[in-house]
């Protein structure tokens, strides 16, 4: 059994979490996370139809599904298992799971107003043989681990296989958070 991010692990447990002198906000842990995985904080997100990509409705905030696009560019394409590896499957739910946050900020200016994470799905594009569905759903729950901390990081889940994505994208996500007031 394989895992993947190392790098966000790495910031989790020896950022903030085992260095109370060194504490970061969940922005700064977000700018963190995004430098790592070289995520450029000021490209827009565009939104390809007529939707919205995050609806706040009251606490909650909806995140339309998310693929792994940087600009114009979807980083991670192909099924995995087939024409992607696992380890750029996990990168792009990581690159996925920033797209959100990105999002969540946009509409609240803080992920410090992030309280928990009632529901993530993770869409992976794979190849029939591959069966490591959770844990190319891992780097993404390990991503918010490493943003908001792990109390409002808890989140539920599903991860499940799928034929295609959108723009041939390896995989999607889409999200409920919960905000304080």
């Amino acid at each position: 059994m394989r895992a993947c991010g190392a790098d966000v692990a790495f910031l989790c447990n020896n950022g903030w979490r085992h260095n109370p002198a060194a504490v970061m906000t969940a922005d700064q842990r977000f700018e963190a996370q995004a430098a790592l995985l070289g995520f450029p904080l000021a490209a827009p997100i565009k939104v390809g139809g007529h939707y919205t990509p995050a609806y706040r409705d009251g606490p909650l905030i909806y995140v339309s599904g998310q693929i792994p696009r940087v600009g114009d560019t979807v980083a991670v394409v192909g099924a995995v298992g087939e024409d992607a590896t696992f380890e750029q499957a996990c990168q792009g739910a990581q690159i996925s799971t920033l797209r959100a946050l990105s999002l969540v900020k946009q509409v609240c200016a803080s992920l410090a107003a992030v309280v928990g994470v009632p529901r993530m799905s993770v869409f992976i594009r794979s190849a029939p043989g591959f069966t490591q569905h959770s844990e190319v759903a891992d780097a993404a729950s390990d991503l918010l681990v490493a943003v908001l901390g792990p109390d409002a990081a808890l989140h539920s889940r599903t991860s499940v296989g799928v034929a295609q994505l959108p723009k041939g994208a390896t995989v999607e996500l889409d999200f409920i958070f919960r905000v304080g007031p």
